[in-house]
């Protein structure tokens, strides 16, 4: 087992109002989930400050520093190199530890060859001798398949409101006290508003996971995260999720007053995107009342299109239009007819439905399960991770009145017509409190209630 600590980016980002955080997380879990229908070959979205996680190792023969963010959907792991230009990225923010630090060097790491499998797999598997001819590689090496001194050409990778070039290297990576030799990696010398790598944790050949189960398939083929709960409050987030990589003893059994029982659902092989984590999903219950969810949800099918994709990179869960509005007005129904609905701040901060609580009664809220497919395969959320509560107002115009939003969001029908995407997402937000399992050998994922942080120092004591 190797254990890791993630970061929250909220932990090194301000935001002037909860308005201001809010409606920048719903823009981006919006514009991330409304990108995987673009026909790019890569369809993550770039993580946005104040609503992801960080993840840190060193690189290469002199130990650098890199800090990436940890995306599980997506499949490569990428980082800016020296010389580095990074095209509209004054306003973003760097999480790296000391913002100032320069990109990485690569003088020492080697080159991936034109003929080789990760170029064929960074290229979207164009044949070996078709990137060798872009490579210059003479014909009749070509046909004996002498390339191998020819590099691997660069390639274009797209996100939603970003891009790069990049070429793909292999060097040292070093995990805790494990040295991984000959990793593959892409650098990018230009960026188009991408000033900060990403470590794909994602089901493709290029992926951290897949590169290291190749290396050591007791730690590649499982690997779970544990992101403590923290309602967007920068003093929950002082310590780190516990990112595990590898088994360890602690499934189905007591651990102290936290009894440890993991929920699985099988993964669903989406062939189209194949390195998505996809579910299946039967619905939601709100309370007693069960909402069946559409066909889509529970399956893929042959084009790529359906499933539910388990997310580290987009905060709020994501649901189609039809769907997401049979919840709503059952919650609104059991909310609503107590409590104001809160128009203004729904355009503030892109979330609905909001309500205007009593400041000093206990608010009652309907419970909410999800229902994944399989046999006891269902989810409850605890209250903190799908109804957020704040104080709004206060600023010498209004008073401070008590606010709750759902934070489950709608993500249009697009899907429907769009020939190709997942049907939903699972965000972040919603994994909050839980230890999110990974299992590539069984083909499943597993959900079980903890305490992050204590785990955290269990693990970590334990380590040492």
């Amino acid at each position: 087992m190797i254990l890791l600590p993630l970061t929250h980016s909220l932990s090194k980002t301000q935001f002037n109002t909860t308005h201001h955080l809010l409606k920048s997380t719903t823009t981006h879990s919006t514009s991330r989930f409304h990108h995987h229908y673009k026909n790019h070959h890569q369809l993550s979205l770039p993580l946005s400050p104040g609503t992801d996680y960080t993840l840190s190792f060193n690189f290469g023969p002199y130990s650098q520093p890199i800090t990436l963010y940890m995306d599980t959907g997506s499949d490569l792991v990428w980082f800016p190199c020296t010389p580095f230009n990074c095209i509209l990225c004054e306003f973003k923010p760097n999480p790296s530890p000391s913002s100032s630090s320069p990109p990485t060097n690569i003088s020492h790491s080697t080159p991936i060859s034109c003929n080789s499998k990760p170029c064929s797999t960074a290229h979207n598997s164009i044949s070996s001798s078709d990137l060798c001819t872009m490579a210059h590689c003479p014909l009749d090496s070509i046909e004996t398949k002498d390339c191998g001194s020819f590099h691997c050409p660069p390639f274009y990778y797209a996100y939603g409101d970003g891009s790069l070039i990049a070429s793909l290297y292999y060097d040292t990576l070093s995990l805790s006290s494990l040295k991984f030799r000959n990793f593959t990696f892409g650098c990018a010398h230009t960026t188009f508003s991408e000033p900060t790598g990403v470590a794909g944790f994602g089901r493709g050949l290029l992926s951290l996971p897949a590169q290291l189960a190749s290396h050591s398939p007791q730690l590649g083929n499982r690997f779970s995260y544990c992101l403590v709960s923290h309602s967007f409050r920068h003093e929950r987030v002082r310590k780190p999720s516990p990112l595990i990589l590898g088994r360890y003893e602690d499934e189905k059994q007591s651990n102290g007053d936290e009894v440890v029982e993991f929920v699985y659902t099988s993964m669903l092989d989406n062939p189209k995107h194949s390195y998505f984590y996809c579910v299946g999903l039967k619905g939601i219950s709100i309370g007693k009342k069960k909402i069946p969810a559409p066909e889509i949800l529970r399956r893929v099918n042959k084009r790529g299109d359906g499933g539910v994709v388990v997310d580290s990179g987009t905060t709020f869960t994501m649901l189609p239009a039809g769907f997401y509005d049979s919840v709503v007005a059952e919650f609104d129904r059991r909310v609503g007819r107590v409590n104001r609905r809160a128009s203004e701040i729904e355009m503030k901060t892109g979330l609905s439905p909001c309500y205007y609580l009593d400041a000093a009664a206990t608010v009652e809220v309907p419970g909410v399960t999800l229902r994944f497919v399989g046999v006891n395969s269902s989810v409850v959320l605890p209250r903190k991770n799908y109804f957020y509560e704040f104080l709004d107002g206060g600023d010498g115009v209004r008073r401070k009145e008590r606010v709750g939003c759902l934070m489950l969001m709608n993500g249009g029908d697009e899907f429907e017509v769009s020939g190709g995407g997942p049907g939903a997402i699972l965000g972040n937000y919603q994994q909050q409190g839980f230890e999110v399992e990974y299992d590539l050998e069984k083909k499943r994922v597993g959900f079980a209630r903890r305490k992050c942080a204590s785990l955290w120092d269990r693990l970590n004591r334990d380590k040492n």
